[in-house]
């Protein structure tokens, strides 16, 4: 069975130091925070320390005394001076308690918060080659449940187990204090204990490991179905999907119970061995006391001390699970943080003064994946204002031009030039404000019709958004909506026509008003006649004093362009006008009859 999304299979430490070491960093900016909350747990503690000594001192002074006899009076007041105490230090510790979780919470949250805008900005600075390789579930999940992780582990685990060790520190030594002998006594069922949690520990290690592979090929699965639904409705491949995934449900559903049952065998076990090391406290400390060797009231809190013991020991397999699943989703959230930002700005860029719009290949070469050459050796030149259009079969390499001019990728040979300048020597956000770029399937944003034309770009006034859809005809359609610019616009457009999409698309690109080209990548495809006639009308509009680049399958929306470049397996193979071609006999040619010969 294969597995999906391979970086999910991370696992690594339930402790690992460097991962640790790293984590840290982001507390640093709380580091007071976090201060006092140590302080706090360090009190709480303590604290939890002081309800058995109470106990046993009100047992051995005021309920069956030994050394010396009291009035049933002064033993009801010293009872209730006893209650009053234990009151107060309950009630103290049920505040320092309080504020020590929510100054823990109030970390975590912070963290996240960091975590996540710093998440957020690497992710918008990496090249677009890394979203290629990288599905947006798993990037989703790294910014979400893997954070939510971290959180878990900041809140509950790592400073739990930190309480927890200091509960076992703190009641060892007082139960040491109390009666060495009955402590050695306690401390006999330990060994066995401890091997039996180190083979949970492996064992639930396995199971975690193998919950993750299996939620991983469920959530695959079901993103998938859902985004391919009307496939799986088209080929009645409702019924075998639905087999697969209860497939997938039972494994993970198999590996889930054995996961509960390995928590609810450990519980019993140790709670076996508490009830044992009960047991023999029972035997040979009631021994002590009726020796005289020991105090009733010492018993006593020496078995409230002893079930304390015991609480953290029960709680090591979700502790431990906690820690282990924050150190794989440190794990997988370094690994997105520390992908190289291969496109970057030059530390000394040189600055476009008075952008003409001259657009230069010099003998570039290009391509996705290594030897696997997209483009070979184009070199080409765009004068000021002309209009040209890239035309050839799928797969010449057409549309990489467009990344290159917008600089999505980096050339691995030759250089880009915009007015003499390498575009590379430029800042990015510089090149690509004076390119607009409207593609084939345009993505429209979740808001309103005129949140998606501005971008929220708070110098595009209301007056010059409105103008922007007059002039590429989008307004005609916008206005007969009920809340016309102010309609809400469902997640990528649901709701409206492909052609409305375009048309939004080329106000947005108007609205931003592109100071050198306007980039078209097949924008009239998929339009019916009537829309098509609109965008044909608005593309006319938006070349007049621009550099443009149309790239199109259909010639017959580039007859009137200046010139007309054919692209072939990644090589420049003609150039001219569109009679001029069609005299060649070449590849536009045979382009132009595949078309149109009836």
């Amino acid at each position: 069975m294969a597995t999906f999304f391979q970086e999910d299979d991370i696992l690594g430490k339930a402790y690992d130091a460097r991962i640790m070491r790293r984590l840290l960093t982001y507390v640093r900016p709380y580091t007071r925070l976090v201060s006092l909350a140590l302080l706090l747990l360090l009190l709480v503690s303590l604290i939890d320390l002081v309800g058995p000594a109470l106990t046993g001192y009100g047992i051995d002074h005021y309920i069956a005394p030994t050394t010396h006899q009291l009035s049933l009076t002064d033993r009801g007041n010293g009872l209730l001076t006893i209650a009053v105490i234990y009151m107060l230090v309950l009630t103290l510790g049920m505040v320092l308690r309080y504020l020590h979780v929510f100054i823990l919470n109030i970390v975590g949250q912070r963290i996240m918060f960091d975590m996540r805008s710093q998440m957020f900005e690497h992710l918008q600075r990496l090249a677009l080659s890394f979203f290629d390789h990288n599905p947006v579930g798993r990037l989703m999940t790294r910014l979400t449940n893997d954070v939510d992780s971290l959180n878990e582990m900041f809140t509950s685990g790592a400073i739990s187990i930190l309480s927890d060790v200091l509960t076992i520190v703190g009641v060892t030594i007082t139960l040491l204090v109390i009666n060495w002998q009955l402590a050695l006594v306690t401390f006999i069922v330990m060994p066995p204990l401890f091997l039996i949690a180190s083979y949970f520990r492996t064992a639930m290690r396995d199971n975690f490991r193998a919950i993750r592979v299996r939620l991983a090929r469920i959530n695959a699965y079901v993103a998938e179905n859902i985004a391919g639904m009307s496939i799986v409705q088209l080929f009645n491949r409702e019924q075998r999907n639905y087999e697969r995934f209860d497939e997938l449900n039972r494994d993970y559903l198999k590996q889930t119970i054995r996961s509960i049952l390995y928590f609810v065998l450990f519980g019993s076990i140790t709670n076996f061995f508490s009830a044992l090391a009960v047991a023999l406290i029972i035997w040979y400390g009631g021994g002590r006391v009726l020796l005289g060797a020991l105090t009733l009231g010492s018993l006593v809190a020496y078995l409230q001390y002893v079930d304390r013991f015991f609480l953290p020991i029960r709680d090591l397999a979700e502790k431990y699970n906690i820690l282990q699943s924050a150190m794989a989703s440190s794990e997988r959230i370094f690994k997105v943080l520390d992908e190289p930002i291969t496109i970057q700005d030059p530390p000394h860029p040189k600055e476009f003064d008075e952008v003409k719009g001259e657009i230069e290949f010099r003998d570039v070469w290009f391509a996705y994946n290594p030897g696997e050459w997209v483009l070979k050796g184009i070199s080409l030149k765009i004068r000021p204002g002309e209009r040209v259009a890239i035309v050839g079969a799928t797969g010449a390499g057409k549309t990489s031009i467009i990344s290159l001019i917008s600089r999505f990728y980096d050339v691995q040979k030759g250089a880009i030039l915009i007015d003499g300048i390498d575009i590379r020597e430029a800042r990015q956000k510089d090149v690509r404000r004076h390119v607009g770029t409207v593609l084939q399937d345009p993505f429209i944003f979740s808001g309103t019709i005129a949140s998606n034309i501005r971008l929220h770009e708070e110098g595009i006034s209301d007056e010059r958004m409105r103008q922007a859809a007059e002039y590429v005809n989008a307004a005609h359609f916008i206005e007969r909506l009920p809340q016309g610019y102010d309609e809400e616009v469902r997640e990528r457009g649901a709701g409206l026509s492909v052609g409305e999409k375009q048309l939004l698309a080329f106000a947005r690109a108007i609205a931003f008003n592109p100071e050198i080209l306007l980039i078209l990548d097949e924008a009239t495809s998929s339009v019916d006649t009537e829309t098509e006639v609109l965008i044909q009308d608005a593309v006319n509009k938006l070349m007049l004093n621009r550099t443009s680049i149309i790239i199109a399958h259909r010639l017959s929306t580039i007859r009137n362009v200046d010139r007309i470049i054919v692209m072939h397996k990644g090589r420049i193979v003609e150039e001219g006008t569109h009679e001029e071609l069609l005299h060649n006999q070449g590849v536009y040619r045979r382009l132009y009859e595949y078309q149109y010969a009836q």
